[in-house]
Parts: C-alpha cells; structure tokens; sequence
C-alpha cells in the first residue's frame, strides 16, 4: 500500500499549500451567517466535557516472567535458523499492525518511537541478530534491524503484552470507587484526584480534563460530540448528568491497548441545537474555512485543465465527471 500513502500524502500536501494560508474575518462568519436560509443553518451534535481518572492494575511479576520467557524462547528459535522473525511475528506478536508485516514498523525516526524501543532500534549494527528484551510502555518487545537510512531506521518487532488478572482489575476498580465516594463527601475534589492519583499522563496535569484529538477542529479542544469519545467512556457518560460521577468501570486504554480502570465525570453537556453565531462561532469559523478553501481547489483545477494533458482510458471517457472539460473533442 506504500504507493497509494504516497500519492495520498502528496495530495494532502499540494492542498495544504494551496489552501493553507486561508482566514475569514469575525465579519464574513457572521455574513455568511447572516445570508443562510432558516433551512440551511447548521445542527450542532450534542457536545460534553469529560474529566477521567485512571488506575493501571498491577501485573502479577508471574505474568512478566511468562512474558519475557516467551520473547527468550523466539529469540533462540531466530538465533537457531529454526524460524524467521517476521513469522514469529506474524503468529505472536500483539502489535497487529505491524504484525501482517512480519512485524516491520517502516522508517521511522527518534522522535515517532517510545523511548526505550527508539534506544535499543538505533543500536542494533547486525540484521541477522534479535535485540535484548525492551520495556515500553506498550509492553515487551524484541526488535530485529532491517535498515537504517540517515536519522531513521526500519525494524520489525514482536510485542507481548502482560495480561491483567481478574483480580488485579477488581481492587483496582474497587480502590476508585473509593475514590469517588470520597469525591462525592466533599473530602477533596475531582480535579485534585486526577492530579494527584491518575495514572493517565495525557489528563494529569489537566485536573483530568480529556482532550478531543479526533476534532476536526485546529486547535485542540476539549468538546467531544459522543462519537468521538472512546467507546466504553462514551456508554457511561451517557447516563450521566452535569456534575455526577461514574461507578469504576473497564477498558481498554486505545493508545497502548492495556486494560484499565477507570471513572469518569460529566463536567458540561451542550445539548444539540441549531448553530448561533454567539455558542458556534468557531464552528461556523471552520465551515466558512471549508467553503473557501473548496473554492480555491475548484478554480484551482479548472485552471489546471487548461494546459494540463491527461489520458482518459477509453474504458472511463463516458462517465460523469465531477470537473468537466477532461475530454477534447
């Protein structure tokens, strides 16, 4: 698939050089708004504020060992020419990316890796030879070098993640539970709670507040419509009302795929209504954004037709194009 992301990052590069630089002025938003027909006026989806705080579950060191031994026992299989380690990974690794890849991760440089993988990868000088065992925060990988090119390097890996034991994640849940209900008596608040005893990185140092990374927005904000929330925070926040806290539930953590616990609080719920300049300014900002930039690219590739030569394959030369005018008589 490396041709087509290629092309596809080409694409989105010309259209950002092109488009890029395009603002709009608090006055044509509110033109724009103004020159909208009643039927015409953007819905905004229900929009919430989400606090989080999140306890990882101790592994039993049982469970690591059995973990790494694993890892050690495909390490010799490599070393002995009994197996290949891109069919190890295939068959074990838990990174299922990279594992339908014999566990190549593409180049990559420092600062895309965790820290401890990006160590060891920049070490490895032999391609025939398997990494020590390395600890990140996904889990437990070895690494094998297939090439390094300047400041980034291509490798495949077998990743193994620690498994949670049932009783780990229930005294897990069961400590924030405690937790909440000393929220809820007032003895300290919410937001001291995430900073003080969340294990989330990310919400931390933002008394827990979580962040909207799937926004289309360009800067980052903190509203999520329900969608956008991952799936199991999205099933408990939706029973709750502004200001109360959730019982400690499970999931699974998307950034590195571990099973935690957690409680969540529903700090704001805007309910989904038609647009207004005053509450959506900035999404109708971003609508008008659009509009212009559809506009540029669309004179943009009219313009392009006119000294621009193009085989239409005889096949396709009767369909209906979106741009007209490929076709010369």
């Amino acid at each position: 698939m490396r041709e087509n992301a290629r092309e596809g990052l080409t694409v989105q590069k010309m259209q950002q050089k092109l488009v890029g630089d395009i603002k709009v002025t608090p006055s044509e938003v509110r033109r724009y708004f103004k020159d909208l027909p009643q039927d015409s006026i953007p819905y905004v989806p229900t929009q919430v504020e989400v606090q989080i705080v999140t306890l990882q579950p101790k592994i039993p060191i049982a469970e690591i060992e059995d973990v790494k031994s694993r890892l050690r026992e495909y390490t010799d299989r490599v070393n002995k020419g009994e197996t290949e380690f891109s069919t190890l990974a295939r068959m074990y690794s838990e990174d299922r990316g990279s594992a339908m890849r014999g566990g190549e991760t593409d180049f990559m440089g420092k600062g895309m890796m965790d820290p401890a993988y990006a160590a060891v990868a920049f070490s490895l000088q032999d391609p025939k030879k398997v990494s020590k065992i390395v600890e990140s925060e996904y889990g437990y990988h070895i690494i094998q070098l297939i090439e390094k090119r300047g400041d980034r390097v291509n490798t495949r890996h077998i990743l193994l993640r620690p498994k949670v034991s049932e009783k780990e994640l229930i005294e897990a849940c069961a400590r924030l539970d405690s937790i909440a209900d000393d929220i809820r008596v007032g003895k300290f608040s919410f937001d001291d709670a995430a900073a003080a005893l969340s294990h989330d990185k990310d919400t931390r140092n933002n008394h827990g507040l979580m962040v909207n990374t799937n926004s289309n927005d360009a800067m980052a904000t903190s509203k999520f419509e329900m969608q956008e929330l991952p799936q199991d925070v999205a099933k408990v926040v939706d029973k709750l009302n502004v200001g109360e806290i959730s019982k400690a539930f499970t999931m699974v953590n998307e950034k590195d795929g571990k099973e935690i616990c957690a409680i969540v609080k529903l700090k704001t719920r805007i309910n989904g209504h038609k647009a207004t300049i005053t509450e959506d300014y900035q999404n109708l900002k971003e609508i008008v954004i659009a509009k212009r930039r559809e506009e540029m690219l669309h004179k943009w590739i009219l313009e392009k037709q006119k000294h621009t030569y193009v085989r239409i394959d005889e096949n396709w030369k009767n369909c209906d194009f979106k741009y007209p005018g490929w076709i010369k008589d």
